[in-house]
Formats: structure tokens, sequence, C-alpha cells
């Protein structure tokens, strides 16, 4: 992101098309890499390859009194992926929290190594869609001039 974007807005969640985000993070958010050094963060055992996503701690102070439950989801180790994850967009208002929150609590409900499976299933399918796409989207936007 660019320098000090939120000097002027506060901690606020990216969204679509966001300025604040340079091209090369673009990118790297397009192809998820900018997910890889939370690897360090899971072989040092501060998190889990799946449970509920980390927030920002800044987004936490409002988020807990507005969403019944969140802070349960705080009592397992998070996640570089999870059910919410796999299942619904990324937050981007309340409402958007509220959803991820009843997945991340069902989540923590049924822990099993067949629901940890089926979402790691399912993150690699939506990478491989992702880079595929990704791909696609290189190899034809390049300008084919007067056919």
């Amino acid at each position: 992101m660019v320098l000090n974007c939120e000097s002027q807005t506060g901690p606020v969640w990216s969204y679509r098309d966001d300025p604040r985000v340079t091209r090369l993070g673009r990118l790297l958010r397009l192809t998820h890499l900018d997910e890889l050094p939370q690897l360090h963060n899971i072989i040092r055992g501060e998190m889990s390859l799946i449970g509920p996503r980390p927030e920002r701690p800044e987004l936490i102070r409002d988020l807990e009194p507005a969403v019944p439950g969140y802070r349960k989801r705080l009592d397992v180790r998070p996640g570089l992926t999870g059910l919410a994850q796999v299942r619904l967009q990324a937050d981007t208002s309340i409402e958007h929290v509220r959803r991820k929150v009843r997945y991340d609590l069902y989540y923590i409900r049924r822990m099993s190594l067949s629901l940890d499976m089926r979402i790691i299933a399912a993150t690699v399918a939506y990478l491989v869609v992702v880079y595929f796409t990704a791909v696609r989207d290189l190899v034809f936007a390049t300008p084919l001039g007067d056919a």
C-alpha cells in the first residue's frame, strides 16, 4: 500500500480498486502472494494453517462491541485460511464481519481433521482458479491491433 495511506482516515478495510494499493500490491493481492510471510508465523507457532483469520488490532476495538461472539473467535489460534475465507468475500462492513464470525464459530465448534482437509481442498481449488485467471488476463491483455 501507499506509505502512510491511513494518516487521514485512520484504520479502514481495503476494498476493490482501492487507490491506496500500489500496482505491485495489487498483483501480490491478486495472486495471494502477500500471504506468504504468514508462513513464518505458522512455523513459529503463532498461527495455524486453518483457523479464523486474524484482524488488525486497530479494527478489533470497534468490532468486539459491534459483533456478538467476536471475542470467542479469538480463543483459537488464527489461521492462514479458514471456513469463512473459502465461503465468503473479504470484509467490507460490520455485516460482513458478522457473517464471517458465524462461520468462525461454526468452525471452532466442529474442528476436525476432516473439516480441515475440506477447507484445504477448497483453498487449493480457489488458488488454482486465481492463478489461471491471472495468467489468462496477462496473456489476453496484450492488444492484438486491428484485426
